[in-house]
């Protein structure tokens, strides 16, 4: 079956820089203003290495309100360009990393101006005809496919459509169609040098340093990263109806590819387990008994040396990670002091001191170590309450946050359920008559009225910000 990939199409446009290198048309240390005449620098140099690694500082385009009305609309290359141009600089070149849809979507106009032909019609010559990848395609909605996947999205009682999004939006940073067997072709393409040299390919497959020598742990166009002390080369994607991941693991020669037609249906841990298993190092996730008075001794707000908090909560008998702003993940115990997070690769250890208190926890994220100290600050915990029908009622409808986005509430008897567009319905918890919680994530919802009384307007709190939504049904 054919899959849109997301962002696995970024290693496709990052071997085409390669090439133009190999062939001496341009220099990753090339200032983009040299494709980009009137591109804005602020007063930086940002190269074409840095749109590869993410480490432009360019503001992702896909990061911004607007996107969401634009989604719909075809829009030539330099429509899509201006509309980047303004966005402000998120951080010097060089000096971090964020992950970024503008570097790539720049890289494929760079890749037009210097080879003279079109993006997907260089991606045909030069990968998907040498290479017999017969079911890889530039994506585009007026063809008809044979064995496309439909894709799918959550909705409010099973799966529904996809939302439509045009293709010239997601463009070099995600625009490609593949099936598994053809991006398998690829992967022994690439490893047979019959693409780019060696050196080249070694570069792609090399974490990117940061101005300050921290490793970013991604390359140009993959991701670097371990599974159980094994090194992996590896890429996910995300668009409208399909989630991807793609896993090499060079000193095993395994590759694994798994693909999902419905953004409900994440593959990524399954591919890990899948890759795992096959390398004869599986995932063990054989859980230990802890009673409620134990997981109560992890509880507290943890901080790692860059100041980042989360908090240990006890939650309806689990131990839950929860990031300010983030998501709320249950742990699950595996030995003494040592969890391991749900769906997931990553560990975390508790330490003790000599009295046998907990003084911090080291997380382990395939290869990834950080140490998290316990502070002395309390956690919050959130206390629920019950709401009369009729005020649940009152609330319940649709809230537009921009154009295309939108938060819906309903209510089923005495629960409230709330459901962002293209995502799952999740249940939401009173603390006052006007304020309430979601467990899923660390974010709060508020409804308030006008003066006469009628709800039209909801505030969102989430990672900081104060994001209000009005009412439209």
């Amino acid at each position: 079956m054919v899959f849109r990939i997301g962002s696995i199409t970024k290693q496709f446009t990052a071997v085409a820089i390669l090439q133009l290198m190999e062939q001496g048309k341009l220099s990753l240390q090339d200032e983009i203003t040299k494709y980009l005449p009137d591109f804005p620098m602020h007063g930086h140099s940002i190269t074409i290495e840095h749109l590869m690694t993410h480490t432009s500082g360019i503001k992702s385009y896909t990061n911004v309100p607007e996107f969401g009305n634009m989604i719909r609309t075809d829009m030539t290359l330099e429509e899509v360009v201006e509309k980047i141009k303004p966005l402000p600089m998120e951080f010097a070149p060089g000096t971090k990393w964020n992950y970024n849809n503008s570097g790539y979507f720049l890289l494929g106009y760079i890749i037009e101006k210097v080879s003279g032909k079109k993006y997907a019609e260089y991606l045909k010559e030069n990968f998907f005809i040498p290479l017999g990848m017969t079911s890889t395609l530039y994506g585009d909605d007026t063809k008809i496919v044979k064995k496309r996947a439909s894709g799918y999205q959550p909705g409010e009682e099973g799966a529904v459509n996809a939302d439509f999004m045009s293709m010239t939006l997601p463009y070099a940073a995600g625009s490609i169609m593949s099936t598994v067997d053809d991006l398998y072709k690829w992967n022994r393409a690439l490893l047979e040098y019959k693409l780019v040299k060696k050196e080249s390919l070694d570069r792609a497959w090399t974490s990117y340093k940061l101005t300050d020598g921290k490793d970013t742990r991604y390359g140009y166009g993959w991701s670097l990263s371990e599974i159980h002390g094994s090194p992996t080369i590896e890429h996910g994607g995300g668009i409208n109806g399909y989630l991807t991941s793609a896993i090499y693991l060079p000193g095993e020669d395994v590759f694994v590819a798994l693909f999902s037609n419905n953004t409900g249906k994440a593959p990524e841990f399954s591919a890990l387990k899948l890759a795992a298993a096959t390398i004869g190092k599986p995932v063990k996730m054989s859980e230990v008994e802890l009673d409620e008075s134990t997981l109560k001794e992890y509880e507290g707000v943890y901080a790692n040396k860059e100041g980042t908090e989360a908090s240990m909560v006890v939650e309806e008998g689990k131990l839950t990670a929860i990031r300010p702003g983030g998501s709320r993940r249950k742990l699950i115990p595996v030995d003494k002091d040592r969890f391991i997070f749900e769906n997931s690769l990553m560990y975390v250890t508790f330490n003790r001191d000599v009295s046998g208190k907990i003084t911090s926890v080291v997380s382990d994220d395939r290869g990834e170590v950080m140490t998290w100290n316990l502070t002395d600050k309390k956690v919050e915990a959130r206390k629920e309450m019950k709401v009369a029908e009729e005020i649940l009622e009152r609330y319940a409808g649709e809230y537009q946050i921009e154009p295309g986005f939108t938060l819906t509430f309903t209510r089923e008897g005495n629960r409230f359920f709330t459901q962002a567009t293209g995502q799952p319905k999740f249940e939401i918890f009173a603390e006052s008559e006007t304020k309430f919680f979601l467990k899923v994530v660390d974010a709060q919802v508020e409804f308030v009225a006008d003066p006469d009384g009628k709800v039209n307007k909801m505030i969102l709190y989430q990672g900081g910000q104060k994001i209000e939504g009005k009412r439209i049904r």
